[in-house]
């Protein structure tokens, strides 16, 4: 999909669809609560139904459609990234937490050290 795409507009039949996937969706939520006496799996199986027909619905729309190729499109730059291998990662995540306790060592004695002079300068000190 080109960057400077221009962005297609929302047609009746996919507005409708939109609809109809949030109705369905919202059916079976409703549907969870309605059917309260019931088993716990009929409850359950009623809201992903009403999730399962909701996404099929919403995927057949414009801005559905667009959605998957994004989301296909991201699999495969993910698929592309070269992840660190665990010693890597391992040798990073320690120069991090050594660098914090550094840094951190170093902050408490610079206010040691104004605390100190803080005080002299005051008469507070011993």
């Amino acid at each position: 999909m080109a960057v400077n795409a221009p962005v297609a507009k929302q047609g009746f039949a996919d507005r409708l669809k939109l609809i109809l996937a949030v109705a369905l969706l919202v059916a079976g939520v409703a549907g969870f609560y309605a059917l309260a006496g019931q088993p716990q799996v009929l409850r359950v199986l009623t809201v992903l139904a009403g999730v399962g027909l909701a996404l099929l619905v919403g995927m057949r729309s414009g801005p559905g459609g667009r959605l998957w190729g994004f989301l296909k499109d991201s699999r495969t730059e993910v698929r592309r990234v070269v992840w660190p291998t665990r010693r890597e990662t391992l040798q990073t995540t320690g120069v991090v937490f050594l660098a914090a306790v550094v840094v951190g060592l170093m902050l408490w004695l610079f206010d040691w050290v104004i605390s100190l002079a803080i005080r002299g300068f005051m008469g507070l000190g011993g």
